[in-house]
């Protein structure tokens, strides 16, 4: 395993990303692209890729959110290489990122399930700022960058 990493903001380079949650999450757990491509899916978001020979396995996607704060979200990999520690990368990589473009704090709503995952890169979760959404229920969470 050859994994790379790419901060993916040309159109070919999102398209990996698309790939990605497309396989992981649209088909495992039968959501629509409808309401897996949202309003945050732009020719202007940014994603972070990663690669393994040049075919894509995880994903993150962060834009804007509030006054120097980044979103982070659809952290996915791909089902053959997750606990690999990808997602990780794929996190810390989008924090990096944020950091240079002068935020001062990544926020992100986890899926219940994966609040351990986030809460172990220094996360810390907001047990009554629930989402209810259609496929999943997550939980508010924010780590300041430093």
């Amino acid at each position: 395993m050859s994994i790379q990493v790419m901060r993916a903001v040309e159109t070919w380079q999102q398209a990996g990303a698309y790939y990605v949650r497309i396989q992981a999450m649209a088909r495992q757990y039968h959501i629509t692209l409808r309401e897996e491509f949202d309003d945050h899916d732009t020719p202007d978001a940014k994603y972070i890729v990663l690669l393994d020979n040049d075919f894509p396995v995880a994903t993150c996607r962060l834009y804007e959110y509030g006054n120097k704060a980044m979103m982070l979200g659809r952290v996915v990999v791909l089902p053959e290489y997750r606990g690999k520690g990808l997602g990780r990368q794929a996190v810390l990589e989008a924090e990096k990122w944020s950091r240079e473009l002068g935020c001062t704090q990544t926020v992100l709503e986890s899926r219940d399930v994966a609040v351990g995952f986030y809460e172990k890169l220094g996360y810390t979760a907001y047990p009554g700022r629930v989402i209810h959404g259609e496929t999943f229920t997550c939980i508010y969470m924010e780590k300041l960058l430093t």
